[in-house]
Protein backbone atom coordinates (compact mmCIF):
# COMPACT_ATOMS: atom_id res chain seq x y z
CA UNK A 1 0.00 0.00 0.00
CA UNK A 2 2.93 2.39 1.40
CA UNK A 3 4.63 1.72 -1.99
CA UNK A 4 1.44 1.83 -4.41
CA UNK A 5 0.66 5.40 -2.90
CA UNK A 6 4.45 6.46 -3.23
CA UNK A 7 4.37 5.64 -7.10
CA UNK A 8 1.33 7.50 -7.25
CA UNK A 9 2.83 10.72 -5.31
CA UNK A 10 5.57 10.50 -7.31
CA UNK A 11 4.35 10.22 -10.83
CA UNK A 12 2.01 12.65 -9.52
CA UNK A 13 4.44 15.47 -8.89
CA UNK A 14 6.49 14.84 -11.93
CA UNK A 15 3.51 15.03 -14.14
CA UNK A 16 2.17 18.06 -12.29
CA UNK A 17 6.12 19.11 -13.32
CA UNK A 18 5.58 18.67 -16.89
CA UNK A 19 2.56 20.44 -16.74
CA UNK A 20 3.87 23.53 -15.21
CA UNK A 21 7.27 23.73 -17.68
CA UNK A 22 5.73 22.54 -20.91
CA UNK A 23 1.90 22.61 -21.20
CA UNK A 24 0.61 25.67 -18.94
CA UNK A 25 -2.41 23.90 -18.80
CA UNK A 26 -4.91 24.87 -15.55
CA UNK A 27 -3.30 22.60 -12.85
CA UNK A 28 -5.92 19.27 -12.62
CA UNK A 29 -6.85 19.78 -16.44
CA UNK A 30 -3.00 19.19 -17.65
CA UNK A 31 -2.53 16.31 -14.66
CA UNK A 32 -5.28 14.23 -15.37
CA UNK A 33 -4.68 14.74 -19.54
CA UNK A 34 -1.08 13.96 -18.99
CA UNK A 35 -2.16 11.21 -16.76
CA UNK A 36 -4.30 10.23 -19.12
CA UNK A 37 -1.76 10.27 -22.43
CA UNK A 38 1.13 8.29 -19.73
CA UNK A 39 -1.43 5.24 -19.79
CA UNK A 40 -1.76 4.96 -23.49
CA UNK A 41 1.43 5.28 -24.15
CA UNK A 42 2.02 2.01 -21.46
CA UNK A 43 -1.23 -0.01 -23.02
CA UNK A 44 0.45 0.55 -26.62
CA UNK A 45 4.32 -0.37 -25.21
CA UNK A 46 3.00 -2.88 -23.81
CA UNK A 47 1.28 -4.43 -27.12
CA UNK A 48 4.13 -3.86 -29.00
CA UNK A 49 6.04 -5.99 -26.60
CA UNK A 50 8.72 -3.25 -26.13
CA UNK A 51 7.93 -3.52 -22.45
CA UNK A 52 5.64 -6.49 -21.83
CA UNK A 53 3.70 -6.82 -19.04
CA UNK A 54 3.86 -2.97 -17.90
CA UNK A 55 0.54 -2.37 -18.13
CA UNK A 56 -0.49 -5.23 -15.58
CA UNK A 57 1.99 -3.70 -13.56
CA UNK A 58 0.77 -0.66 -13.26
CA UNK A 59 -2.97 -1.61 -13.31
CA UNK A 60 -2.08 -4.09 -10.00
CA UNK A 61 -0.60 -1.10 -8.57
CA UNK A 62 -3.43 1.21 -8.73
CA UNK A 63 -5.33 -1.40 -7.76
CA UNK A 64 -3.77 -1.48 -4.97
CA UNK A 65 -4.70 1.85 -3.90
CA UNK A 66 -8.51 1.09 -4.88
CA UNK A 67 -9.87 4.51 -6.17
CA UNK A 68 -13.04 4.01 -4.24
CA UNK A 69 -12.00 4.36 -1.17
CA UNK A 70 -9.04 6.61 -1.86
CA UNK A 71 -11.83 8.97 -2.25
CA UNK A 72 -14.98 8.24 -0.58
CA UNK A 73 -13.24 7.30 2.53
CA UNK A 74 -10.15 8.85 2.30
CA UNK A 75 -9.81 12.24 0.34
CA UNK A 76 -13.46 13.60 -0.03
CA UNK A 77 -13.84 14.81 3.42
CA UNK A 78 -10.62 16.75 3.42
CA UNK A 79 -11.64 18.38 -0.36
CA UNK A 80 -15.50 19.54 1.29
CA UNK A 81 -14.56 20.65 4.20
CA UNK A 82 -11.65 22.74 2.47
CA UNK A 83 -14.00 24.04 -0.21
CA UNK A 84 -16.88 25.06 1.84
CA UNK A 85 -13.97 26.43 4.21
CA UNK A 86 -13.04 28.79 1.68
CA UNK A 87 -16.40 30.13 0.42
CA UNK A 88 -17.87 33.51 2.05
CA UNK A 89 -20.72 31.48 3.98
CA UNK A 90 -22.53 35.23 4.55
CA UNK A 91 -22.54 35.24 0.51
CA UNK A 92 -23.37 31.81 -0.08
CA UNK A 93 -26.47 32.38 2.45
CA UNK A 94 -27.80 34.72 0.53
CA UNK A 95 -27.93 33.00 -2.44
CA UNK A 96 -29.07 29.87 -0.98
CA UNK A 97 -32.38 29.45 -2.94
CA UNK A 98 -30.90 29.40 -6.29
CA UNK A 99 -27.88 27.43 -4.80
CA UNK A 100 -30.23 24.79 -3.02
CA UNK A 101 -32.24 24.37 -6.08
CA UNK A 102 -29.27 23.56 -8.40
CA UNK A 103 -28.34 20.84 -5.58
CA UNK A 104 -31.14 19.30 -5.00
CA UNK A 105 -33.75 19.61 -8.22
CA UNK A 106 -30.99 19.89 -10.72
CA UNK A 107 -29.54 16.60 -9.35
CA UNK A 108 -32.47 14.84 -8.76
CA UNK A 109 -33.82 15.64 -13.02
CA UNK A 110 -30.41 14.85 -14.70
CA UNK A 111 -30.51 11.49 -12.84
CA UNK A 112 -33.38 10.57 -14.22
CA UNK A 113 -32.81 12.77 -17.94
CA UNK A 114 -29.74 10.40 -18.05
CA UNK A 115 -30.78 7.52 -16.29
CA UNK A 116 -33.81 6.58 -19.08
CA UNK A 117 -31.50 8.25 -21.52
CA UNK A 118 -28.82 5.87 -20.73
CA UNK A 119 -31.23 3.03 -20.63
CA UNK A 120 -32.36 3.11 -24.12
CA UNK A 121 -28.53 4.23 -25.86
CA UNK A 122 -27.50 1.32 -24.44
CA UNK A 123 -30.24 -0.89 -25.99
CA UNK A 124 -29.41 0.67 -28.99
CA UNK A 125 -25.78 -0.96 -29.04
CA UNK A 126 -26.67 -3.87 -27.80
CA UNK A 127 -25.61 -3.73 -24.46
CA UNK A 128 -28.91 -4.19 -22.89
CA UNK A 129 -28.34 -2.82 -19.20
CA UNK A 130 -31.20 -2.93 -16.80
CA UNK A 131 -33.43 0.49 -15.93
CA UNK A 132 -32.21 0.81 -12.35
CA UNK A 133 -28.44 0.25 -13.20
CA UNK A 134 -29.16 3.06 -15.96
CA UNK A 135 -30.28 5.03 -13.50
CA UNK A 136 -27.56 4.22 -10.93
CA UNK A 137 -25.24 5.61 -13.84
CA UNK A 138 -27.44 8.49 -14.02
CA UNK A 139 -26.74 8.96 -10.13
CA UNK A 140 -23.21 8.90 -10.29
CA UNK A 141 -22.46 11.02 -13.28
CA UNK A 142 -24.65 13.57 -12.58
CA UNK A 143 -22.93 15.38 -9.54
CA UNK A 144 -20.70 17.99 -10.99
CA UNK A 145 -16.55 19.52 -10.00
CA UNK A 146 -15.80 22.48 -11.11
CA UNK A 147 -12.08 22.35 -9.39
CA UNK A 148 -10.37 23.47 -12.00
CA UNK A 149 -12.99 25.65 -13.52
CA UNK A 150 -13.16 27.68 -10.09
CA UNK A 151 -9.21 28.70 -10.45
CA UNK A 152 -10.09 29.86 -14.41
CA UNK A 153 -13.03 31.91 -12.72
CA UNK A 154 -11.20 33.50 -10.11
CA UNK A 155 -8.45 34.14 -12.74
CA UNK A 156 -10.91 35.66 -14.74
CA UNK A 157 -12.31 37.88 -12.14
CA UNK A 158 -15.69 36.72 -12.30
CA UNK A 159 -18.47 38.55 -9.89
CA UNK A 160 -18.24 36.91 -6.76
CA UNK A 161 -21.66 35.63 -6.92
CA UNK A 162 -21.49 33.56 -9.76
CA UNK A 163 -18.19 32.26 -8.11
CA UNK A 164 -20.35 31.38 -4.85
CA UNK A 165 -22.98 30.01 -7.10
CA UNK A 166 -20.52 27.17 -8.69
CA UNK A 167 -19.01 26.28 -5.66
CA UNK A 168 -21.89 25.74 -3.43
CA UNK A 169 -23.81 23.65 -6.16
CA UNK A 170 -20.95 22.00 -6.48
CA UNK A 171 -20.29 21.38 -3.05
CA UNK A 172 -23.89 20.13 -2.28
CA UNK A 173 -24.23 18.12 -5.33
CA UNK A 174 -21.64 15.87 -4.56
CA UNK A 175 -23.37 14.97 -1.36
CA UNK A 176 -27.21 15.01 -2.78
CA UNK A 177 -25.56 12.84 -6.00
CA UNK A 178 -23.74 10.08 -3.38
CA UNK A 179 -27.19 10.45 -0.97
CA UNK A 180 -28.87 9.96 -4.39
CA UNK A 181 -27.14 6.61 -5.27
CA UNK A 182 -26.80 5.11 -2.23
CA UNK A 183 -30.63 4.93 -2.69
CA UNK A 184 -31.16 3.34 -5.90
CA UNK A 185 -27.79 0.86 -5.46
CA UNK A 186 -30.24 -0.05 -2.24
CA UNK A 187 -33.51 -0.60 -3.93
CA UNK A 188 -30.69 -2.52 -6.72
CA UNK A 189 -29.78 -4.25 -4.02
CA UNK A 190 -25.68 -3.52 -5.12
CA UNK A 191 -25.16 -2.04 -1.85
CA UNK A 192 -26.13 1.28 -0.05
CA UNK A 193 -28.57 0.95 2.42
CA UNK A 194 -31.85 -0.83 1.92
CA UNK A 195 -35.27 1.72 2.14
CA UNK A 196 -37.99 0.04 3.99
CA UNK A 197 -39.67 -1.75 1.68
CA UNK A 198 -39.34 -0.23 -2.32
CA UNK A 199 -41.99 2.42 -1.50
CA UNK A 200 -41.72 5.97 -1.97
CA UNK A 201 -42.29 6.47 2.24
CA UNK A 202 -39.39 4.21 2.09
CA UNK A 203 -37.41 5.83 -0.65
CA UNK A 204 -38.04 9.64 0.71
CA UNK A 205 -37.41 7.92 4.39
CA UNK A 206 -33.84 6.82 3.51
CA UNK A 207 -33.38 10.28 1.73
CA UNK A 208 -34.44 12.35 4.69
CA UNK A 209 -32.19 10.43 6.92
CA UNK A 210 -29.17 10.46 4.60
CA UNK A 211 -29.39 14.33 3.27
CA UNK A 212 -31.17 15.93 6.19
CA UNK A 213 -29.37 14.15 8.92
CA UNK A 214 -25.89 14.58 7.40
CA UNK A 215 -26.23 18.71 6.48
CA UNK A 216 -28.34 18.57 10.69
CA UNK A 217 -24.83 16.59 11.81
CA UNK A 218 -22.83 18.93 10.10
CA UNK A 219 -24.12 21.60 11.52
CA UNK A 220 -23.60 20.46 15.20
CA UNK A 221 -19.71 19.45 14.58
CA UNK A 222 -19.50 23.09 13.40
CA UNK A 223 -20.96 24.36 16.44
CA UNK A 224 -19.13 21.74 18.18
CA UNK A 225 -15.61 23.52 16.60
CA UNK A 226 -16.95 26.40 16.92
CA UNK A 227 -17.43 26.32 20.89
CA UNK A 228 -13.56 24.23 21.54
CA UNK A 229 -11.95 26.78 19.56
CA UNK A 230 -12.70 29.67 20.68
CA UNK A 231 -11.83 29.15 24.25
CA UNK A 232 -7.91 28.19 22.90
CA UNK A 233 -5.13 30.70 21.63
CA UNK A 234 -2.49 28.39 20.22
CA UNK A 235 -2.39 28.01 16.73
CA UNK A 236 -1.50 23.94 16.53
CA UNK A 237 -4.42 23.15 18.41
CA UNK A 238 -6.97 24.86 17.32
CA UNK A 239 -5.31 23.55 13.42
CA UNK A 240 -5.51 20.29 15.38
CA UNK A 241 -9.32 20.43 16.18
CA UNK A 242 -10.20 21.63 12.58
CA UNK A 243 -8.67 17.81 11.11
CA UNK A 244 -10.10 16.22 14.02
CA UNK A 245 -13.71 17.65 13.26
CA UNK A 246 -13.16 16.39 9.74
CA UNK A 247 -11.41 12.98 9.97
CA UNK A 248 -13.33 12.06 13.18
CA UNK A 249 -16.52 13.63 11.97
CA UNK A 250 -16.82 11.72 8.79
CA UNK A 251 -16.35 8.28 10.73
CA UNK A 252 -19.01 9.28 13.00
CA UNK A 253 -21.41 10.31 10.21
CA UNK A 254 -20.64 6.79 8.49
CA UNK A 255 -21.54 4.97 12.13
CA UNK A 256 -24.79 7.31 12.83
CA UNK A 257 -25.83 6.34 8.94
CA UNK A 258 -26.26 10.12 7.48
CA UNK A 259 -24.51 11.77 4.56
CA UNK A 260 -20.46 12.42 5.60
CA UNK A 261 -20.52 14.28 2.51
CA UNK A 262 -23.07 16.87 3.18
CA UNK A 263 -22.26 16.58 6.83
CA UNK A 264 -18.15 18.06 6.05
CA UNK A 265 -19.75 20.64 4.08
CA UNK A 266 -22.53 21.82 6.79
CA UNK A 267 -19.51 21.53 9.49
CA UNK A 268 -17.00 23.93 7.06
CA UNK A 269 -19.50 26.24 6.21
CA UNK A 270 -20.50 26.85 9.85
CA UNK A 271 -16.75 27.34 10.34
CA UNK A 272 -16.53 29.63 7.71
CA UNK A 273 -19.05 31.47 9.26
CA UNK A 274 -17.34 32.11 12.46
CA UNK A 275 -13.90 31.86 11.77
CA UNK A 276 -12.61 35.57 12.06
CA UNK A 277 -14.61 35.45 15.77
CA UNK A 278 -12.93 32.38 16.78
CA UNK A 279 -9.10 32.89 14.69
CA UNK A 280 -6.98 35.59 15.46
CA UNK A 281 -5.64 37.34 12.05
CA UNK A 282 -2.40 35.35 11.96
CA UNK A 283 -4.31 31.49 13.03
CA UNK A 284 -6.92 32.35 10.53
CA UNK A 285 -3.82 32.91 7.93
CA UNK A 286 -2.28 29.61 9.08
CA UNK A 287 -5.27 27.68 9.49
CA UNK A 288 -6.79 28.37 5.66
CA UNK A 289 -3.17 28.42 4.36
CA UNK A 290 -3.00 24.78 5.52
CA UNK A 291 -6.38 23.81 4.37
CA UNK A 292 -6.16 25.38 0.41
CA UNK A 293 -2.69 23.91 0.27
CA UNK A 294 -4.06 20.68 1.35
CA UNK A 295 -7.03 21.04 -1.11
CA UNK A 296 -4.66 21.32 -3.88
CA UNK A 297 -2.39 18.65 -3.29
CA UNK A 298 -5.24 16.42 -3.07
CA UNK A 299 -7.05 17.42 -5.89
CA UNK A 300 -3.36 17.27 -8.42
CA UNK A 301 -3.48 13.98 -6.59
CA UNK A 302 -7.20 12.80 -7.41
CA UNK A 303 -7.16 14.57 -11.02
CA UNK A 304 -3.63 12.48 -11.47
CA UNK A 305 -5.51 9.18 -10.38
CA UNK A 306 -8.12 9.63 -12.91
CA UNK A 307 -5.64 10.30 -15.62
CA UNK A 308 -3.68 7.18 -14.90
CA UNK A 309 -7.21 4.85 -14.04
CA UNK A 310 -6.89 4.58 -18.02
CA UNK A 311 -5.45 1.00 -17.75
CA UNK A 312 -8.04 0.10 -15.76
CA UNK A 313 -10.63 0.17 -18.59
CA UNK A 314 -10.96 -2.33 -21.44
CA UNK A 315 -13.30 -1.42 -24.34
CA UNK A 316 -15.42 -2.78 -26.77
CA UNK A 317 -16.50 -0.81 -29.64
CA UNK A 318 -20.44 -1.08 -28.60
CA UNK A 319 -18.94 0.84 -25.58
CA UNK A 320 -17.15 3.30 -27.18
CA UNK A 321 -20.50 4.03 -29.37
CA UNK A 322 -22.56 4.49 -26.32
CA UNK A 323 -19.60 6.62 -24.69
CA UNK A 324 -19.75 8.95 -27.74
CA UNK A 325 -23.59 9.23 -27.73
CA UNK A 326 -24.12 9.54 -23.89
CA UNK A 327 -21.53 12.63 -23.82
CA UNK A 328 -24.32 14.53 -25.51
CA UNK A 329 -26.66 13.00 -23.26
CA UNK A 330 -25.27 14.51 -20.36
CA UNK A 331 -24.43 18.16 -22.19
CA UNK A 332 -28.22 18.33 -22.79
CA UNK A 333 -28.94 16.68 -19.52
CA UNK A 334 -27.26 19.06 -17.33
CA UNK A 335 -28.35 22.01 -19.64
CA UNK A 336 -32.49 21.21 -18.93
CA UNK A 337 -31.46 20.58 -15.22
CA UNK A 338 -30.27 23.52 -14.85
CA UNK A 339 -32.23 25.70 -17.54
CA UNK A 340 -36.03 24.30 -15.94
CA UNK A 341 -35.63 25.37 -12.12
CA UNK A 342 -32.79 28.52 -12.90
CA UNK A 343 -35.76 30.24 -14.90
CA UNK A 344 -37.55 30.29 -11.36
CA UNK A 345 -35.18 32.36 -9.90
CA UNK A 346 -33.27 33.84 -12.42
CA UNK A 347 -34.39 37.22 -13.05
CA UNK A 348 -35.41 37.48 -9.40
CA UNK A 349 -31.79 37.22 -8.02
CA UNK A 350 -30.56 38.57 -11.10
CA UNK A 351 -28.50 36.47 -12.39
CA UNK A 352 -27.51 37.44 -16.24
CA UNK A 353 -27.76 35.21 -19.61
CA UNK A 354 -24.85 33.38 -19.85
CA UNK A 355 -24.94 31.84 -16.33
CA UNK A 356 -26.86 28.68 -17.74
CA UNK A 357 -24.54 28.34 -20.01
CA UNK A 358 -21.61 28.52 -18.14
CA UNK A 359 -23.43 26.18 -15.24
CA UNK A 360 -23.49 24.20 -18.15
CA UNK A 361 -20.06 24.13 -20.00
CA UNK A 362 -18.36 24.47 -16.69
CA UNK A 363 -20.28 20.62 -15.01
CA UNK A 364 -17.15 18.85 -14.64
CA UNK A 365 -17.38 15.89 -13.87
CA UNK A 366 -14.27 14.32 -11.23
CA UNK A 367 -13.62 11.89 -8.76
CA UNK A 368 -16.96 10.87 -7.03
CA UNK A 369 -18.51 9.81 -10.53
CA UNK A 370 -15.48 7.16 -10.91
CA UNK A 371 -15.14 6.42 -7.50
CA UNK A 372 -18.58 5.75 -7.41
CA UNK A 373 -18.91 3.12 -10.51
CA UNK A 374 -15.38 1.58 -9.54
CA UNK A 375 -17.09 0.83 -6.32
CA UNK A 376 -20.22 -1.41 -7.99
CA UNK A 377 -19.89 -4.94 -7.68
CA UNK A 378 -18.52 -7.45 -10.63
CA UNK A 379 -21.99 -7.89 -13.09
CA UNK A 380 -22.35 -8.01 -16.63
CA UNK A 381 -23.14 -4.56 -16.44
CA UNK A 382 -20.15 -3.03 -14.30
CA UNK A 383 -17.55 -2.72 -17.43
CA UNK A 384 -20.47 -0.54 -19.41
CA UNK A 385 -20.75 1.89 -16.81
CA UNK A 386 -16.96 1.71 -15.93
CA UNK A 387 -16.01 2.67 -19.87
CA UNK A 388 -19.08 5.52 -20.34
CA UNK A 389 -17.94 7.02 -17.22
CA UNK A 390 -14.22 6.99 -17.41
CA UNK A 391 -15.14 8.86 -21.43
CA UNK A 392 -17.30 11.33 -20.01
CA UNK A 393 -15.01 12.28 -16.98
CA UNK A 394 -11.90 12.55 -19.61
CA UNK A 395 -14.65 14.72 -21.97
CA UNK A 396 -14.98 17.32 -19.82
CA UNK A 397 -11.62 17.87 -17.81
CA UNK A 398 -10.37 17.64 -21.60
CA UNK A 399 -12.49 19.64 -23.79
CA UNK A 400 -14.84 21.81 -21.39
CA UNK A 401 -12.05 22.68 -19.13
CA UNK A 402 -9.83 24.10 -22.05
CA UNK A 403 -12.68 25.39 -23.94
CA UNK A 404 -14.65 27.64 -20.88
CA UNK A 405 -12.51 30.40 -20.87
CA UNK A 406 -14.10 32.27 -23.65
CA UNK A 407 -17.52 31.44 -21.75
CA UNK A 408 -16.03 32.86 -18.48
CA UNK A 409 -14.87 36.06 -19.98
CA UNK A 410 -18.39 36.59 -21.66
CA UNK A 411 -20.41 35.84 -18.83
CA UNK A 412 -18.22 38.28 -16.88
CA UNK A 413 -18.10 41.08 -19.68
CA UNK A 414 -22.37 40.31 -20.18
CA UNK A 415 -22.96 40.29 -16.37
CA UNK A 416 -20.61 42.16 -14.60
CA UNK A 417 -22.95 42.15 -11.47
CA UNK A 418 -23.10 38.19 -11.56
Amino acid sequence: MLTAFAVLLCATALLAYLNERFLHFPTTVGVTLAGALASIGLIALDALGVVPGVRGWAADLLKTLNFTDFVLNGILSILLFAGALSLDAGQMLRQRGSILLLAFLSTLISTFLIGFAAYFVFALVGLNVPLIWSLLFGALISPTDPVAVLDLLKRARVPKRIETLIAGESLLNDGVGVVIFLVLAGIAGVGGRHPEGVTVLGVLGLFAQEALGGLLFGAALGWLGYRMIRRVEQPAVELLLTLALVVGGFVAAAALEVSGPLAMVSAGLVISATKHRIFSPPTLEHVEGFWETTDQVLNILLFAFIGLDVLLTRTTGAQIVASILLIGVALAARWISVALPFALVRVREGYGAYTVRLLTWGGLRGGIAISLVLGLPATPYRTHLVTVTYAIVLFTIAVQGLTIMPLVHRASQASPEG
